[in-house]
């Protein structure tokens, strides 16, 4: 099988591109797969194709740039230039923009694969019905939500026209199914990045208790709230804590982390990290005690939780939304707090920092729910769906050119 992935990919800062990272990873051991050709986003660096496990040929040609009106076209010449023999798509609504044209006219790219017979799977990472449109900093505006309702409807619509559907929780499967009325939906899991071949040792370097938090920041992810609890904390404990804030802006918000640094200078011990490069991600998950979710909303799976599991690392998360759901589908723990308050996250972080052995059983719980599903298992699910697309496909042509029996 010739294989084309449509997604951001390292070192693009569009969303999901680490997750393209890990599944290209996994589809190169794929014995059918011969060959992946990564339909990208275009970068002014190479792309990172620096993989340390034997496997097959990786094409790159970055042919889409984040809020061209021009994507549709120029993805579909390059798929039509590389012949694939399926195509998967990364998807998320804001995939090939933040303006709305833009965006919607990259979702339009499954529909043209099926309408061109080309076998497809959209991996949908998260739904509109889902999306808590004031929280996620798109509008508070009770209008302009109900509009945002019906373009994310219209779209979702679109999106249907794929072959399958893939999305990473049950709930999703339920929604697309009962809403409209879609049979081609399957549920696959998010996967874990990175499982280590040994369980994690849980031990803590010496010096101070890290508190750390790792994401997109600026919309429905802040660290305000973050910082005050820590803050809290210390001076509830006496401990040694020093607060981590590991990502960068989200695309919507440039400037906030600099403006939170600036705000925050008088408070000690803040490490802001900057862009996590790929070799840098275990150590941070190691060195820290807690992994923190500061968020007001959720969109999606988490690919940060499925990391902090896989690393055996204990997390404290918002009661909302996907993370609670994902507690219940894929048996994570944490500790649990209220959105909106600064004492429920504090005392949550205390509850985990102040009791070593809670910490090491929460981070043993993670390290088994996230390795139930590493990667490897992940890809496995996705050709089963592609070798079932195409042999349908193939049956159903034969059977338009079989000779009758007379």
């Amino acid at each position: 099988m010739k294989l084309a992935i449509v997604t951001a990919y390292p070192p693009s800062k569009i969303t999901l591109n680490e997750y393209a990272f890990h599944l290209v990873r996994h589809f190169r051991q794929q014995q059918d797969v011969t060959e992946l050709i990564l339909l990208t986003d275009t970068t002014p660096e190479h792309k990172n194709l620096s993989f340390s496990e034997e496997g097959c040929k990786v094409t790159v040609k970055e042919c889409w740039t984040f809020n061209s009106y021009f994507n549709l076209f120029k993805v579909t010449k390059a798929i039509n230039q590389v012949q694939p023999d399926a195509v998967l798509f990364n998807l998320q609504f804001m995939k090939f923009g933040d303006k709305k044209i833009a965006a919607a006219l990259g979702l339009l790219l499954p529909m043209v694969c099926t309408l061109n017979d080309i076998p497809n799977v959209v991996l949908l990472h998260n739904i509109m019905e889902e999306v808590d449109l004031k929280s996620a900093g798109f509008t508070s505006s009770k209008l302009m939500q109900k509009i945002y309702g019906f373009i994310g409807a219209t779209l979702t619509k679109v999106i249907l026209q794929a072959d399958v559907v893939a999305v990473t929780m049950h709930k999703y499967v339920t929604v697309l199914e009962e809403k409209y009325n879609a049979k081609h939906i399957r549920m696959i899991p998010h996967g874990t990045f990175e499982t280590t071949k040994q369980e994690p040792e849980y031990t803590l370097p010496k010096g101070p208790l890290q508190i750390m938090t790792f994401g997109k920041f600026g919309t429905y992810k802040k660290v305000e709230a973050m910082i005050e609890a820590v803050v809290q904390v210390r001076r509830d404990t006496g401990l040694d804590l020093e607060i981590v804030i590991a990502g960068t802006d989200n695309p919507n918000v440039p400037g906030y982390l600099a403006g939170v640094k600036e705000d925050y200078m008088h408070i000690p011990q803040i490490r802001f990290t900057g862009y996590v490069e790929e070799n840098e991600v275990q150590k941070l998950f190691d060195d820290s005690a807690v992994v923190v979710f500061p968020y007001t909303s959720t969109t999606g799976s988490s690919g940060v939780l499925h990391q902090a599991g896989s690393y055996g690392k204990a997390v404290v998360m918002p009661d909302l939304g996907d993370l609670a759901l994902l507690v219940e589908d894929e048996g994570y723990r944490g500790e649990f707090f209220e959105p909106t308050s600064i004492d429920s996250m504090a005392r949550a972080i205390k509850t985990i920092i102040t009791d070593d052995n809670y910490r090491i059983w929460l981070g043993k719980a993670n390290y088994k729910a996230a390795t139930a599903f590493p990667m490897e298992k992940i890809t496995d699910m996705y050709m089963d769906v592609f070798r079932g697309i195409i042999f349908e496909k193939e049956t159903r042509v034969a059977s338009k050119f079989k000779t009758p029996i007379i």
